[in-house]
């Protein structure tokens, strides 16, 4: 199961870089959690700017961002200051099918393909990094010491869209 789940997240961070390296825009995939690195890195030097990316795709209807993943984008950003436009981007997918369990198996619905993009430089700001989940509808919350509260990040409109 671990590998379908890492395969899924592999494709899609794949095929983000894929539409991100058109015109302006140059764009890696930098390795994910093992590295200690946010998922991609894109830089447009015309306009100056710099997005970390953090993606997160999945079959059910809520996707997590745990607040290190967050943290290692902040970090990079910072890093590259020489870029005026810095933005953190938490980008989801919900898979055409649902997970769920009914009776103790597994069961899969068919529902549309969704994707969020959202803009979470808001977070550079705070003390402590919460765990951000985005439902499907693409509503965010923030997670603190497992308090749960609305957190309205703006959609972020990706250049490719």
């Amino acid at each position: 199961m671990v590998n379908i789940r890492r395969s899924r997240g592999y494709s899609f961070e794949h095929r983000l870089v894929q539409r991100l390296n058109s015109g302006d825009w140059n764009a890696r995939r930098l390795g994910g959690s093992s590295t200690g690195l946010p998922d991609i890195i894109a830089v447009n030097n015309k306009t100056g700017t710099l997005l970390t990316i953090e993606a997160k795709s999945g079959t059910s209807d809520i996707l997590y961002v745990p607040a290190d993943q967050i943290q290692r984008c902040l970090l990079v950003s910072q890093m590259f200051s020489f870029y005026e436009k810095r933005h953190i981007v938490l980008a989801f997918k919900f898979m055409r099918k649902k997970r769920f369990k009914r009776k103790d198996q597994i069961v899969y619905e068919g529902r549309q393909l969704v994707e969020h993009y959202r803009l979470a430089n808001v977070l550079s700001k705070r003390d402590e990094y919460p765990v951000v989940k985005c439902m499907y509808d693409g509503t965010t919350f923030a997670i603190y010491r497992n308090k749960c509260a609305k957190l309205p990040l703006p959609r972020f409109q990706m250049p490719f869209l």
